[in-house]
């Protein structure tokens, strides 16, 4: 089989976080907020690109903002995961703004899967989430880094409830990006107060 062309990306299935109900401590484990918004993995080539969602759909309404994330990371090639949000004037995040088109759209990306030639999902966590960092070194308008904690997975899902943040996910430090890993755990903040009526707000869009 030739080598992959450096400007060919291969098409990710995304990891999809296993529900878990009760927080928990681990130093083996990393713990993030989850923000309310649309999954969308981020293919950067040159010249082009897009959004894909968790099915692998592009997703053109997105595209203005993609052409933004490009523009802040000014790569040869890339792939990201990440979170597509919309942001009201105090910087919060409305998935009910995001569906009525109105708010800030931000991507705040939490994984790097390619970079520059460059497949990285072999490589365990903490590692592509160093690359990362020194990708999305620092936060802009349109793109931010989303932050983790070590270990503390009770104290961060106890920020995510002051914030009113959908909830957290835990992740193992040492797993490679595999869509068959079982190892990402969505633990849901159940004060949500954007939790009631999501589901009817998504039919109608």
């Amino acid at each position: 089989m030739p080598p992959r062309s450096r400007t060919t990306l291969p098409l990710v299935q995304p990891i999809v976080p296993v529900l878990r109900g009760i927080p928990f401590d681990d130093h083996a484990w990393l713990f993030e907020p989850t923000y309310d918004g649309f999954r969308g993995i981020l293919y950067v080539r040159p010249h082009h690109c897009c959004f894909r969602s968790k099915r692998g759909n592009t997703m053109t309404r997105f595209q203005e903002l993609a052409e933004q994330v490009r523009d802040k990371i000014r790569v040869r090639s890339a792939i990201l995961d990440g979170e597509i949000v919309s942001l009201d004037e105090e910087g919060r995040h409305s998935f009910r703004r995001m569906l009525a088109g109105r708010g800030h759209l931000h991507y705040a990306a939490f994984d790097l899967l390619w970079l520059n030639g460059k497949d990285l999902r072999a490589l365990p966590l903490t590692r592509r989430k160093q690359r990362l960092e020194r990708l999305v070194a620092v936060a802009t308008p349109v793109l931010s880094r989303l932050f983790s904690i070590e270990g503390r997975g009770r104290d961060m899902l106890s920020a995510a409830q002051q914030l009113d943040l959908e909830g957290i996910v835990a992740k193992r430090k040492a797993d490679p990006y595999d869509p068959e890993t079982t190892t990402w755990f969505k633990i849901k903040n159940r004060a949500y107060t954007q939790a009631e009526g999501r589901w009817e707000l998504f039919q109608k869009h």
